[in-house]
């Protein structure tokens, strides 16, 4: 066995492997002996072949397994041995390699085609992007706590409609004479009156009854989104739908809001030991600003990777990862869709990629199985109710069984993956660029995520 690599461009080589007898001659007698023993031949009795007819029958093929298999083992030792940072997969060149008998021959030479990665160091320094770190005001504090008391209050089924309330009924589309819209809207909706945009319109629905109908405008009663989930139509739809429609009311549900007391502590935060509504509003804080600086980070990494990638301006070895491309089978891409999607999808990919090899050598940037198992533990820890008498230990457990469980369905995880990948880039752009942080409402922060 012998490997040899020419230089053919800047970033590209041609790799010969010379493959002789003695190197896989063992394994096609093994393959063989073992053929003759199971080979039923006309002629002989199982097992008793001579083994030159068994070599007639089998030898071309079987030379020609272990080949490939020495063959592909032996390039890609010699790639780590040599610590070539390829681009890609090699490529067999088969003009050069040329036609190949196995049957006949004993001794091989294969080329390759590679392309190697280039040199280059990450420019921290042309890096100039601040951290939006999302301000937390009371105001979204206590309406945190609202939320978290309805959502753990209890539904009351009121005879009339109130501030707040939940309405059930049969909306209809009606026409600009007021009669019902000949193919209109007619289906049956729930709409949350703790969502009317405008309290002037509340007199239209407050003191109302089962059976009562009341007429109204959807679009200037309830944001888009609601007309959208009610109306079971999708949000362009839901954007353009202005007509009036009138509610024939079934039902009503009221939400009660529980107390702001010790039960509700407990049931938000079963593992810690809330003493107060003051001790309750630090904790729910926390946890507001912890989901918060992971939207900051996310803004801040993808950011970051845009200006690394940017400012990325070491050479490719394009014309030789346009044939990989193209090599790669997928009747989807050609060269002319390959050459039409160069520069927009496929440069911003690889200088990427490149880049993140440079990132791993400072710190892990992919999640490793412990980082999602303990995501996913800490997530079934906030809504856990352990058993009567369960021990801590055996809670651990538990949960640590639960969580390996789901972690290894990665389909079901990877908004957790994407999560625990991006906090790990946000850590290693914090450390090496100490940005400036500027505190940013979030208004603020929702338009310059879309700037």
């Amino acid at each position: 066995m012998n490997i040899t690599r020419e230089k053919t461009g800047d970033l590209e080589l041609c790799v010969k492997v010379d493959i002789e007898e003695k190197d896989y001659i063992e394994s096609v007698k093994k393959q063989l002996k073992d053929y003759q023993h199971k080979a039923t031949v006309p002629g002989f009795r199982k097992g008793m072949a001579p083994m030159g007819l068994i070599e007639r029958m089998y030898k071309g093929a079987v030379v020609g397994d272990a080949v490939q298999n020495e063959l592909n083992s032996s390039l890609f030792k010699y790639i780590d041995d040599e610590k070539l940072h390829i681009l890609g997969m090699p490529m067999s060149n088969d003009e050069k390699t040329g036609d190949v008998d196995f049957a006949k021959g004993k001794d091989f030479t294969f080329y390759f085609d590679m392309a190697v990665a280039p040199e280059f160091d990450i420019e921290w320094a042309k890096v100039d992007v601040v951290y939006n770190q999302i301000k937390t005001t009371p105001k979204e504090l206590d309406t945190e706590i609202s939320n978290i008391s309805n959502r753990y209050g209890k539904f009351e089924t009121p005879e009339t409609v109130g501030k707040g309330d939940i309405m059930y009924g049969k909306v209809v589309e009606l026409d600009k004479k007021g009669a019902v819209k000949e193919g209109g809207i007619d289906t049956f909706v729930s709409l949350n009156l703790i969502n009317l945009k405008d309290e002037e319109l509340l007199p239209l629905f407050e003191g109302k009854k089962a059976e009562d109908k009341i007429v109204f405008n959807m679009a200037k009663a309830f944001p888009v989104a609601d007309i959208e989930r009610a109306l079971h139509v999708d949000n362009a739809t839901a954007k353009k739908f202005k007509s009036d429609v009138e509610l024939t009311l079934s039902g009503i549900s009221r939400i009660i809001p529980h107390e702001i007391d010790d039960d509700l502590f407990q049931l938000v935060f079963p593992d810690k030991k809330i003493k107060d509504a003051e001790a309750f509003r630090k904790a729910l804080r926390a946890e507001i600003d912890k989901a918060n600086e992971e939207q900051s980070d996310y803004l801040y990494v993808n950011q970051v990777r845009q200006a690394l990638v940017d400012g990325f301006s070491a050479p490719l070895p394009e014309a030789f990862l346009k044939r990989w491309f193209a090599s790669r089978g997928d009747k989807d891409v050609t060269p002319e869709t390959i050459e039409a999607d160069w520069a927009e999808k496929y440069v911003p990919a690889l200088k990427w990629e490149l880049i993140e090899s440079k990132l791993e050598e400072i710190s892990p940037v992919e999640p490793t199985n412990n980082q999602i198992v303990d995501y996913i533990k800490d997530i079934l820890r906030r809504g856990d109710k352990p058993a009567e008498g369960e021990t801590k230990e055996k809670i651990e457990e538990r949960l640590e069984q639960q969580a390996r469980s789901i972690s290894a369905d990665r389909k079901n995880i990877q908004q957790v993956v994407d999560r625990l990948y991006a906090a790990n880039l946000a850590k290693i752009f914090k450390e090496q660029l100490k940005p400036t942080v500027e505190k940013v409402s979030g208004k603020e922060f929702a338009e310059r995520s879309k700037a």
